[in-house]
């Protein structure tokens, strides 16, 4: 049976998730599975809900827990990383430097917030990668560590890693597409290709007939897309997607918090971002610690007392992991959206870049589907982002300060807000604020 080690273990949302989701899959609930954090508390926490877990199911996982990576990483099969390094203080520090120049910041992104994140996360990651080149070669990393882009960017062009980035949000909203249409998932079909984040439906189906039309006239009623958000607020949480498609022809995949940070039309002025009804990220990332204080407190209360954890197949956002896994055992062939690297795959997106496409896979492992000529207007506005992305990841691998402040620079949303001096003047007080960017750089 094959090992499996999940790099990030003490994220309790994503690894009881992940956890579950491996144990549901008849072909992986025998596996070894190995639990990797550098918070041994958090560590020792979930791998009591994981044997508590498998115990209450009656399976025979071998499971382990060990704060060293090499120990687990040796002889494994799949590596799954979901990590934030430095914890959330430089997230936080960073979005206070940020809004002093009026700019949102949000580290699963681009701009200040996004780049800085891929400061502190590609050299981790690729300290990973560097421990499998040498005690896992052939094993596959499934990456859920943001910005998704940029680190699989870097592990593609800087390790000999097998690798593919999964997000749910490619299938997240072509759920919500079904939901407007009233229609079945099942009975839909989608087709959908650009960056993570950023990906234009290119073909959205419902029973084999082209939905677009269907679509353009419900979301002519604002009030068809007036939903609660994840946080429970009453707002248009479609709002900047539904602004896309009827400019630029196509609904896309960011989710609403996540693409107004690739654009410049929806925050650069409070009044926008207040038509929008676009999230200020203050409550949602200053409110994470205590969110894992108490998450910590309620799972202790659960293992204590003996508590049924459920076990369902319900649509969680780290299910696609489990697929890629239960396909390379099994052969059962599977149709993803994945982030690999952009090899003739998107003909009019920079070759070698880090693209989401779907993908096929199989016990061979992930094949990328070939795409073609994205729409120019998408293609056009795809190659802004991605000439940020390769910016940074190179400033970040040579440890070349100009260019990270290059990056930022050319951010849409950053230069719609702030002259060459101020941009300048921001990333080096980032520079200071943040002690793990400041390590090594020229």
């Amino acid at each position: 049976m094959p090992k499996i080690v999940l790099i990030g273990a003490g994220s309790y949302v994503f690894a009881r998730d992940i956890i579950t989701d491996v144990l549901l899959k008849p072909s992986l609930k025998d596996s070894s599975i190995s639990l990797v954090d550098i918070d041994p508390e958090r560590l020792n926490i979930m791998t009591a809900f994981t044997k508590r877990l498998a115990e209450q199911q009656g399976f025979k996982t071998r499971i382990d827990s060990t704060t060293n990576r090499k120990e687990a990483l040796d002889g494994a099969d799949y590596v799954i990383t979901a990590i934030r390094a430095g914890g959330w203080k430089p997230v936080l520090e960073n979005r206070q430097t940020a809004l002093k120049y009026g700019l949102e910041a949000c580290p699963d992104q681009l701009g200040t917030g996004g780049v800085f994140g891929a400061v502190r996360q590609i050299p981790a990651i690729l300290d990973i990668c560097h421990d499998m080149e040498k005690l896992c070669p052939d094993a596959l990393l499934i990456n859920y560590s943001n910005p998704m882009a940029m680190i699989c960017w870097a592990i593609n062009d800087y390790s000999h890693i097998k690798a593919v980035g999964l997000c749910p949000n490619a299938h997240g909203g072509a759920t919500r597409l079904a939901n407007y249409l009233g229609a079945k998932f099942e009975d839909c079909s989608y087709w959908a290709a650009g960056i993570n984040h950023f990906t234009w439906y290119l073909d959205f189906r419902v029973k084999g007939e082209d939905a677009y039309p269907t679509l353009r006239e419900k979301f002519e009623d604002p009030r068809v897309y007036l939903q609660p958000d994840y946080f429970g607020k009453g707002v248009e949480v479609d709002r900047v997607e539904v602004e896309m498609l009827k400019n630029f022809g196509y609904f896309t995949s960011g989710s609403q918090a996540h693409l107004s940070m690739y654009l410049p039309y929806f925050r650069r002025k409070p009044e926008l971002a207040e038509k929008y009804h676009l999230d200020d990220y203050g409550p949602i990332f200053g409110g994470a610690p205590k969110r894992t204080a108490d998450e910590t407190e309620e799972l202790k209360k659960q293992i204590a007392g003996g508590y049924k954890f459920e076990f369902t197949n319900e649509y969680r956002w780290s299910l696609h992991a489990a697929d890629v896994m239960d396909s390379m055992e099994t052969g059962n062939v599977r149709r993803i959206d994945g982030n690999v690297k952009n090899k003739g795959l998107i003909t009019n997106l920079l070759e070698g870049c880090c693209v989401e496409v779907p993908c096929l896979v199989d016990k061979e492992g992930i094949h990328p589907c070939h795409v073609g000529d994205l729409p120019p207007q998408c293609a056009t506005l795809n190659r802004v982002n991605i000439g940020e992305q390769e910016l940074a990841v190179r400033g970040i691998v040579e440890k070349d300060k100009q260019k990270i402040f290059q990056s930022i620079l050319v951010d849409p949303l950053a230069s719609s807000l702030m002259t060459i001096d101020e941009c300048r003047e921001m990333v080096d007080q980032m520079f200071v604020v943040d002690k793990i960017a400041m390590k090594g750089y020229k």
